[in-house]
């Protein structure tokens, strides 16, 4: 602004400005005649003169602040986006049913989209194969780009159906929807077996169809459950004169119980596969059955489950699923990791959903915040000394709900308060409604499924249940010890994985555990959590902060699977 001024005054009495339009000759002349600059302003703006003259330093200082305004734009720009990678570059395909935000019915979802997005970051090439079910909401489909189509053969008699393949990027990662009205129409992903056997045979086959279509030849195919059980099956016979016969194959259990079983002529049509598959080292079972989830286990080159645990159980008769003699068979290339959390969705520092976000710093006076308010939304009696008691599952007996049903009266006392979310089995549905009843202002039963409750229930519980008679993996626990609530779980499957049992004597552990499926264990397990909180809140306190601090990100399992999938194809 003196530097306008002081060149007017310099016009005014004819000083000479041909070399004005120089910036060093106009720096020069600004210098030389400062002090009439400040004289003139002076007379129009009387101030202080030490105000003029750091005034007069103004611009100085401005063209310093915006060299460094512009110094940390350059350095965004050349600053990379990633480290450099410290592992070889694998592409990987997924090939699963379902996947959140697109679709989702469980767990199988939430791997689905976080274990590529993190693998991404590990130097992979990522691309995700779903179908494109009907339910996928609009705003994800009308950014579909058509990739292309062809007819493909299917069944034994030679019938064909269309393949259209649609693509959405996000992440960093390509997902290839699976188009065929016939198959994918329906509302939900799963409807009943008669239609679901058919729908799968088709994807499986398409899946690997579309990859030869788009001329991608992955590294690692990795398959999910017995939906896509048979892609290693087909892999191996209809495509082994294909590309994609260099790819190995890894095939991850989610969830034993489930496994596609049919009549061997019904999947042997829809199939097209060779006779030499339905034999009792492949797909046969029983008499007249095939099992595409066994027939995936035979041909694929790696299985996983969700919990190193959980491929020890499968192994057994108890939790086999009459599989438990197949599984030791091939127990030389079965392995066991741990899901994680997606900490973009899980971060009690950031959630929107929560009343109060908190820290590790300050979770103690947090808690207690989203306590009281919770308390107060579902009705309970506001009480900071409550023992609050969450508990988000599907009702079924799987979960160990008919464990929690026998000793629920027998926890209920003036200083203890429950908060059920979820739906399932009538029965449980029932007998959770009785209790909100029976015991006014300290249950709430919440026979829904609410995403926001479950967040705010995550935050505001002092205890979280989890006694499930078995559980591949559980992310619900991870959740609340995320979350500074502290786990009561059987030892099972992921659950014994991730949650190590209290030591009161060294002070150590991070929840309450009970090993054999009986009530009486389980009531013990929640009285013992109890004495702690209510005896050396210290000690509980602690505990919490402990959680808290623990890493359960993706970015330990992917590095896991990275290193599995190196091994495959050093």
């Amino acid at each position: 602004m003196v530097k306008k001024q002081a060149t007017k005054t310099t016009t005014k009495k004819k000083t000479s400005t041909k070399t004005s339009t120089k910036k060093a000759a106009a720096e020069e002349k600004a210098v030389k005649i400062e002090s009439e600059a400040v004289e003139e302003v002076k007379a129009e703006e009387p101030k202080a003169e030490a105000v003029e003259e750091v005034k007069a330093e103004e611009p100085k200082a401005e063209a310093v602040e915006e060299a460094k305004a512009e110094e940390p734009k350059a350095e965004a720009v050349e600053e990379p986006k990633f480290e450099m990678p410290t592992t070889p570059r694998r592409s990987v395909a997924f090939i699963g049913s379902e996947c959140y935000p697109f679709v989702k019915t469980g767990g199988l979802g939430d791997v689905m989209y976080a274990l590529p997005k993190e693998l991404v970051k590990q130097n992979c090439d990522v691309k995700v194969i779903l179908p494109r079910y009907k339910c996928i909401p609009w705003k994800y489909q009308e950014k579909m780009v058509y990739r292309g189509s062809f007819q493909m053969n299917l069944c034994a008699d030679g019938r064909s159906f269309y393949v259209g393949i649609m693509e959405y990027v996000w992440d960093g990662v390509v997902y290839d929807f699976i188009d065929n009205e016939e198959f994918f129409s329906s509302g939900n992903p799963y409807t009943n077996l008669i239609d679901d056997i058919p729908k799968y045979c088709y994807f499986a086959k398409a899946a690997l169809a579309a990859l030869n279509y788009m001329n991608w030849i992955p590294d690692i195919i990795h398959c999910h459950d017995w939906q896509a059980a048979l892609v290693p099956v087909y892999l191996r016979t209809l495509f082994e004169n294909t590309k994609l016969t260099s790819a190995k194959t890894i095939l991850t259990i989610h969830n034993l119980r489930f496994q596609g079983i049919y009549d061997i002529p019904t999947i042997q049509y829809w199939s097209g596969l060779p006779d030499y598959v339905f034999n009792k080292d492949a797909l046969k079972v029983g008499y007249k059955d095939a099992n595409m989830l066994k027939g995936g286990l035979t041909y694929c080159n790696v299985i996983t489950t969700v919990s190193h645990t959980y491929a020890g159980e499968i192994q057994t008769a108890y939790y086999g699923e009459k599989l438990d003699d197949h599984l030791r068979y091939h127990s030389g290339k079965l392995r066991g990791i741990v899901n994680g959390i997606d900490y973009d969705i899980w971060n009690t520092s950031t959630d929107p959903r929560l009343y109060a976000n908190y820290d590790i710093t300050n979770v103690l006076e947090k808690k207690k915040e989203n306590k009281r308010n919770l308390q107060q939304e579902l009705g309970l009696v506001q009480d900071d000394h409550k023992f609050v008691i969450g508990l988000i599952s599907r009702l079924t007996d799987q979960k160990g709900l008919d464990l929690v049903n026998a000793i629920l009266p027998q926890i209920m006392d003036e200083h203890t308060q429950v908060v059920v979310l979820g739906t399932g089995d009538a029965v449980y549905e029932n007998s959770f409604r009785y209790y909100e009843n029976a015991y006014k202002g300290n249950v709430c039963s919440n026979i829904m499924y609410d995403e926001t409750r479950a967040h705010k229930i995550y935050a505001g519980a002092d205890a979280f249940l989890v006694p499930s008679q078995f559980e591949p993996c559980g992310l619900t626990q991870l959740i609340a010890m995320h979350y500074g609530t502290v786990p009561i779980v059987r030892e099972t499957g992921g659950l014994k994985d991730t949650v190590e049992p209290y030591n009161m004597y060294s002070n150590t552990g991070n929840g309450f555990t009970f090993d054999r499926y009986e009530s009486g264990l389980l009531l013990d397990a929640i009285n013992r959590a109890k004495t702690l909180y209510f005896t050396n809140r210290w000690c509980w306190d602690e505990m919490v902060q402990r959680n808290m601090d623990k890493n359960f990100s993706w970015e330990n399992s992917a590095k896991q699977y990275k290193d599995l999938y190196l091994e495959l194809t050093w």
